[in-house]
């Protein structure tokens, strides 16, 4: 198959393939990181003009073109083998990657080993490193295609990149509540690496109420160390919250308590409970340094005494303060110009990073 040729000038609209992950939605329903990035992306380079086609679910929401080899996510359907829907799907993308001027992988490392069989450059957001394992295949293709971090934070000294590029949010589906309560809130997966356990106990010691949401993504930590301090009255838990939800949820909390216990590349869940102005304690740790301006959006503590004497300064901060933060620094529209420019300079051949 014959490439097309490229779109050279920078103003000219792009002819883009969005690799999307295939374990939910896109966007989501309730849970789905990856996926949320990839229609957050998908929509605004439509906006801006672009051609852009979404390699996703059947059932993805989009106003881009939609290539599906999968009716719905592996996550959802039991049905469905995972390795042999992702394959397949991956496939497709590379097997009409003529058709494009680029490739977005959001999609982790496999679809790099596809790369270098085709002609179209290729740019990989990486969401972090699952395993160390999993490095050395994002080694093999360094010097063939281009990647981006997501944060400072977790750029790999082994490798290149073309950019950090930090996460951005559609800001207009938050807003500040107009009398939030006085409760904290854990949302996240359940996991002990995301630390509700940690935040069952600041909350105990702070007297106040605890709600926890998101999904239980490991049952035994669940049912050990969270299920037994579930009473309905001092600590709750309501599940995953749909996407429609989601600023009802993080903006009627008094703070939200990210106590991790990983070096946790982004949190979507940060920059959204600030975009919604509510403040948000986390363990200084990965990225929550260049997500949380200390005393101004929230507060980077060490150790559960430190969150727990965090928790009456939290009422302190300036909630709409707190807001015009989050959108100044992590508007939609920042994250897509940045990711624009990349592939301009990209497909230009300019040195990148």
């Amino acid at each position: 198959m014959t490439s097309l040729p490229v779109q050279s000038q920078a103003n000219s609209p792009l002819r883009i393939a969005v690799l999307s992950p295939i374990a939910w939605r896109t966007p989501p329903r309730h849970y789905g990181p990856w996926e949320l990035f990839a229609s957050l992306l998908t929509e605004g380079l439509v906006e801006l003009g672009h051609h852009v086609t979404l390699f996703a679910t059947a059932d993805s929401i989009t106003t881009a073109a939609l290539r599906s080899t999968s009716a719905s996510g592996w996550s959802d359907d039991p049905d469905i083998d995972p390795k042999v829907a992702e394959c397949i799907h991956i496939a497709d993308v590379y097997e009409h990657a003529a058709d494009f001027d680029i490739i977005h992988n959001g999609f982790d490392f496999l679809p790099l080993t596809y790369s270098g069989l085709v002609s179209t450059p290729v740019v990989t957001t990486i969401h972090g490193f699952s395993s160390p394992k999993i490095l050395s295949v994002y080694e093999r293709y360094d010097t063939t295609t281009t990647y981006v971090a997501i944060s400072d934070s977790d750029r790999h000294p082994a490798l290149h990149y073309g950019a950090t590029i930090h996460h951005g949010i559609d800001v207009d589906a938050f807003s500040v509540h107009p009398s939030p309560g006085d409760h904290l809130l854990f949302f996240g997966r359940i996991h002990p690496d995301k630390g509700t356990a940690q935040a069952i106990e600041v909350a105990r010691r702070s007297g106040r109420r605890l709600l926890i949401a998101g999904i239980v993504q490991d049952e035994n930590y669940f049912r050990n160390e969270v299920e037994p301090h579930i009473d309905g009255d001092r600590v709750s838990y309501i599940g995953p919250v749909d996407a429609a939800d989601r600023n009802a949820v993080l903006g009627n909390a008094y703070a939200l308590l990210h106590l991790i216990d990983f070096d946790e590349p982004f949190g979507f869940s940060v920059v959204e409970a600030m975009a919604c102005g509510t403040p948000v304690i986390a363990f200084d740790r990965g990225s929550m340094a260049e997500l949380i301006t200390h005393g101004e959006s929230g507060f980077l503590v060490s150790d559960v005494d430190a969150a727990t004497q965090s928790v009456d300064l939290a009422g302190t901060l300036d909630r709409s303060q707190i807001r015009a933060i989050a959108v100044k620094r992590f508007h939609r529209s920042a994250m897509v110009d940045q990711y624009c420019a990349l592939y301009y300079d990209v497909l230009a051949g300019r040195p990148v990073g």
